[in-house]
């Protein structure tokens, strides 16, 4: 009998782990297509002369143990401090783990590569050009920096809010609220959340906060910050909302890192992978059974066919759909030709300082950052006369990710559609907009700035409004195609994080190694309670 073959569309985490569990766990054989030169999706690192880039930010710590597992499987944690008496310990689902037995015995960054950083997470908003934390803490400084007038509104609207909640059938707005209150909603969460969106939030899905946000609210922040010095630290944090977990692993030299060894290995025991081929056409067997693809090379424009037993799509699911040969109703291709997709531009910019105003960080953080460089990953911006939304300081998910440690290397990010005005800006045009925003902002001088560089990521967010009111009638069409797996975020048209990707993987393999057909429990990751998110 000839060896089964499974179809992976994308190399990104979950098209990547659904590839290592087949080859670790089954007899088939994986074959993955990634229509681009770059391992990882937009998990991938993006090396800029020495200087990384990582797309959108990925923190590595999840609640799943099992995901835990996997990535310690790949990389090692780094060496603890010389002088730790005890091994660092991950504590989740009432679990301790012991990293390292001897301290010793890890692996140092400095000598190796192949290695988890534990960083400090940090994120706060930038606001009337200010820092807040995030989840707001309401102390002294905040106070300050709100004012007495301000924070009575917001305290008022939030316990009002409280007593009487709305139902959050309708939008992103009604669950916004019925956690801030309407008051801290409007001052830190709207105008940041239409940035990304490009929609207003009360034309925004709820489901979106119900992914993202979860059961977080400013009763859970107020309590973290009372009972935080009482607390001992751990990565995992089993109990804590992911808003506020303040501890996470890191690949050395960014989550491409991980994932370009992860490909490595995917080869190394038998998978094959197809660089810059991407998805030509679906063909059916049946209503329910798919026969085989044909792929394309995007750089000899061969058309060349593949048959398989088993189908992976981490594709966006506007393209899945509209590749099918036949068999799709009219309807359905509606649907999926309407779905909303939110562009990405990351600038780079290379600096020489950043500018270090006081009341920018907290006292405490001064003896640790004298060279001037805040101590946040990211930073939320909220300001109103600037376009760019978040922005990343590389130097702080790993002092690795930047060639010269005496610069200091950040990416800007501004959300987008494909073919708007940004979209189409070129790079010299974003490089001069990031530029004149952060001195604007106070952020920098003029004199500062030492290199930069434009990265564009399409379909980086899967929307929540427009057609996907009707998604759930895509999925009940691919549903029933007992041989095709959805997996992942584009995969999905769901926002999910890269450790819900990776158990979308683990879950459509083990429903092959069952013979189970059904895919509720695939749909099912991320929508229980146990499950997390980030802003």
């Amino acid at each position: 009998m000839p060896q089964k073959k499974a179809i992976i569309i994308g190399a990104g985490p979950a098209g990547l782990t659904a590839a290592l569990e087949l080859l670790n766990k089954t007899d088939i054989i994986p074959i993955i297509f990634e229509m681009s030169g770059d391992i990882g999706g937009i998990a991938k690192t993006v090396n800029y002369k020495g200087n990384r880039i990582d797309i959108g930010g990925h923190r590595f710590f999840s609640k799943s143990d099992r995901v835990m597992q996997w990535w310690f499987d790949v990389f090692p944690v780094e060496q603890q401090p010389i002088g730790s008496k005890e091994p660092m310990q991950i504590h989740y689902q009432g679990k301790n783990r012991a990293l390292n037995v001897h301290p010793e015995n890890a692996p140092d960054p400095n000598k190796t590569d192949n290695v988890f950083l534990v960083r400090n997470r940090l994120s706060r908003i930038y606001y009337l050009r200010r820092f807040f934390s995030y989840p707001l803490t309401f102390n002294a400084d905040t106070i300050k920096k709100l004012g007495i007038v301000r924070i009575a509104t917001i305290g008022i609207s939030y316990t009002k809010a409280k007593l009487f909640p709305i139902k959050e059938e309708k939008s992103l707005e009604d669950f916004f609220v019925n956690r801030f209150g309407r008051e801290l909603y409007l001052t830190f969460f709207k105008d940041y959340t239409e940035k990304v969106w490009g929609f207003k939030c009360n034309e925004i899905s709820p489901e979106w906060g119900a992914q993202r946000i979860k059961s977080l609210d400013i009763t859970k922040a107020v309590l973290h910050a009372i009972s935080k010095p009482f607390k001992k630290q751990d990565i995992a944090q089993k109990n804590t909302e992911t808003s506020l977990i303040e501890r996470f692993i890191y690949p050395k030299f960014g989550p491409g890192q991980l994932w370009e060894e992860v490909a490595k290995t995917v080869q190394s025991k038998g998978g094959q992978l197809y660089m810059n081929h991407e998805l030509h056409s679906i063909i059916p067997a049946s209503a329910n059974e798919i026969k085989g693809v044909t792929v394309k090379n995007t750089l000899t424009g061969e058309i060349i066919p593949f048959e398989g037993d088993y189908f992976f799509s981490t594709m966006p699911v506007k393209d899945l759909i509209l590749s099918f040969e036949h068999g799709v109703p009219d309807d359905i291709k509606d649907i999926a030709g309407k779905l909303a997709y939110r562009d990405f531009i990351t600038v780079g910019l290379l600096l020489s300082k950043f500018k270090y105003n006081k009341g920018f960080v907290h006292k405490e953080d001064h003896a640790h950052h004298a060279n001037n460089l805040v101590p946040d990953n990211w930073i939320y911006i909220q300001e109103k006369d600037v376009l760019v939304g978040r922005l990343q300081i590389f130097n702080n998910w790993s002092p690795y990710m930047v060639a010269d440690p005496e610069n200091i290397w950040i990416g800007l990010e501004y959300f987008c559609n494909e073919g708007d005005e940004l979209w189409n800006k070129t790079d010299a045009e974003m490089k001069d907009i990031a530029r004149s925003e952060m001195i604007k902002m106070n952020l920098i001088e003029p004199e500062d700035l030492l290199d930069s560089v434009v990265i564009k990521m399409k379909k980086t967010y899967p929307a929540y409004h427009g057609a996907y009111d009707n998604f759930d009638q895509v999925r009940a069409f691919t549903d029933k195609i007992e041989n095709l797996f959805l997996i992942g975020r584009n995969g999905m048209h769901r926002y999910n994080n890269q450790d819900h990707s990776m158990l979308t993987a683990m879950t459509a393999v083990e429903n092959i190694m069952a013979g189970i057909t059904t895919k509720d429990n695939i749909w099912d990751v991320n929508t229980e309670q146990d499950y997390h998110e980030e802003k």
